[in-house]
């Protein structure tokens, strides 16, 4: 009996996009499930969510054709990034060489619906992939030699390969077999767009101060993105303030640097929840996306990651297609997974030990929360290795 696809991906995100977009030159037919409406894929709303770019990303961006659909005005360069402790202005200070050449900065932000609207426009265009919305998976089955899945109405559905790309909470991952370690951080994460009278320098501030923690993202050199992140059984502090009072909090945690601060657009907030899946593939199946990692925000790699796996899962299989071998066997399917986990894991854990120690307000904590900084500022390379890995890393 006859496949429906070689390849179906479920999930039509930032990440099933991009994937799909990495086989554009194969002739492998790819059917993509994706259980909202079109119209909310083809013209995703403002959510406050902005996305940090690392040049690795900007550059496979290109190469998939995604990039150069965002407007150039909506593409904002970061040039510095500095991470402040508790109530001392003393700051871990990350910096590139040439900070003034938007190409040599640190990387760049796009609003999450811009990169979304962008990839969506891009697979639009390919002839080799089919894309049906509106309709959720309601199961999977995977084996060696195929992959089958049936929509929320019945429909059954076979393919070489199964690629779940549906998000850190992947259904489809959990009926593929694949666990995965949760990390619940008990906070929520509140976002939204303010303006300032200074100039924000196109620098990137993370301020772990005691209780709550304030990232600021530059925009516009008057525009940045406040992101909280707070206890949840807090959270009410942040979400039941009005406009002028959540600009005045912003004020306040930032001693004024940015000047006065207005609110600038409305408010989001979500669950923090970290995920990293035991195992990246399956019989027939892999995972890409928040769907094999999801990461705390705090590195601002998550749709960095995301890209990266599918690109190299797309790679993979280009090469296994051109050579005339089985795109979806194990030898294949298990060079995506050691590529993309040796990445990842020590990114994921890390960012959690991290985390753990920047949000903890014990006097001990503390201590090491200022050991920490003093130390990485006055080792160079170490800043450097850092930096490199954040930014610019393949």
């Amino acid at each position: 009996m006859p496949l429906d696809a070689d390849i179906i991906v479920v999930g039509a995100g930032p990440a099933g996009l991009a994937f799909c977009r990495s086989l554009n030159s194969s002739n492998l037919k790819i059917l993509l499930i994706e259980k909202n409406t079109q119209e909310n894929i083809a013209n995703p709303k403002f959510d406050a969510r902005e996305i940090a770019l690392t040049h690795a990303s900007r550059n496979s961006m290109k190469k998939l054709g995604i990039w150069g659909r965002v407007k150039p005005e909506d593409i904002y360069p970061l040039y510095d990034a500095r991470v402040f402790n508790g109530d001392s202005d003393y700051n871990l200070h990350f910096s590139e060489d040439n900070p003034k050449n938007p190409d040599e900065g640190l990387g760049f932000f796009i609003s999450n619906h811009h990169i979304r609207k962008a990839s969506y426009e891009a697979v639009l265009e390919q002839d080799n992939v089919e894309m049906r919305f509106g309709l959720g998976v309601a199961d999977v089955k995977v084996d060696y030699d195929k992959a089958s899945v049936i929509l929320e109405d019945g429909t059954k559905l076979t393919a070489r390969l199964l690629v779940a790309a549906d998000s850190r909470f992947s259904s489809t991952r959990r009926k593929m077999g694949i666990g995965a370690d949760s990390n619940d951080y008990g906070r929520t994460v509140v976002t939204f767009r303010v303006r300032h009278t200074n100039s924000n320098n196109h620098t990137a501030m993370e301020c772990f101060r005691y209780g709550k923690t304030l990232a600021i993202l530059p925009l516009e050199e008057h525009l940045s993105s406040a992101v909280f992140t707070i206890d949840s059984n807090r959270a009410h502090e942040i979400l039941e303030k009005s406009p002028t009072e959540r600009a005045a909090e912003v004020y306040k945690l930032l001693d004024g640097k940015l000047g006065d601060v207005s609110v600038d657009s409305e408010m989001v907030s979500y669950p923090l929840v970290g995920v990293h899946a035991k195992r990246f593939i399956g019989p027939s199946c892999a995972v890409i996306g928040d769907a094999a990692v999801g990461m705390h925000p705090v590195t601002a790699h998550g749709y960095n990651l995301g890209l990266s796996s599918a690109v190299i899962l797309g790679s993979e299989i280009l090469k296994a297609e051109r050579r005339g071998q089985d795109f979806a066997s194990q030898a294949v399917l298990g060079a995506y997974e050691q590529k993309h986990m040796l990445k990842t894991r020590f990114l994921y854990h890390g960012t959690n030990t991290v985390v753990g120690i920047f949000t903890n307000d014990s006097e001990p904590a503390k201590l090491v929360r200022t050991a920490i900084l003093r130390i990485s500022n006055n080792l160079p390379p170490f800043k450097k290795f850092i930096t490199n890995m954040l930014t610019k890393s393949e």
